[in-house]
């Protein structure tokens, strides 16, 4: 059995409107799934067939409690999906406007950076409390990590996109490569 802790306002988001969220992540990883009030996940996985699958149940369910939709994590099921968190705070400390500006850095004006990591470098984001969640493969994970990294740091946008589109040409070759 693995535990998971989540935030309490993201346990409606992992249960969903009846239960159906929960139901649909328990038949699609085959486990059992036990959620308390307080955002404490217990994943018991002694009946499944596929042992990587219990940890990537691990992700699954933080990527949901790190803001994710159920949909958008269930990209982690993938065979080279990965998960990765990074913490505002390593940037900014503890200030609550710093973070705040920083929060607001990485989704931009009407979202628009964050579509542009999302659509340049093919990751998934999610901006949530003090942290930057960031789902994709292994090619496209450590794009995507450098770039919200560059703004964390205080790249102007352009020098961003400029790097997004650096990239862009890598990742095509790259994915060519796996197809």
């Amino acid at each position: 059995m693995k535990a998971v802790r989540i935030p309490k306002e993201r346990v409606g988001a992992l249960i969903g409107k009846d239960g159906a969220c929960k139901k649909m992540l328990q038949e699609r990883m085959q486990m059992t799934i036990r959620v308390d009030t307080e955002g404490e996940v217990f994943i018991e996985d002694e009946n499944a067939k596929d042992p990587v699958m219990s940890l990537k149940a691990v992700d699954i369910i933080k990527a949901i409690g790190r803001g994710f939709s159920p949909e958008r994590a269930l990209r982690l099921m993938g065979e080279d999906e990965y998960l990765e968190v990074m913490d505002i705070d390593d940037y900014v400390g503890k200030r609550h406007d710093q973070l705040e500006r920083m929060r607001a850095r990485v989704i931009g004006s009407g979202g628009k950076t964050r579509r542009i990591i999302e659509d340049m470098s093919g990751v998934d984001l999610s901006v949530y409390g003090d942290t930057v969640a960031i789902i994709g493969n292994s090619i496209q994970l450590p794009i995507g990590r450098s770039a919200v990294d560059m703004v964390l740091s205080g790249s102007e946008h352009a020098t961003v996109y400029r790097y997004l589109e650096r990239k862009r040409a890598t990742l095509k070759v790259m994915e060519m490569g796996f197809e």
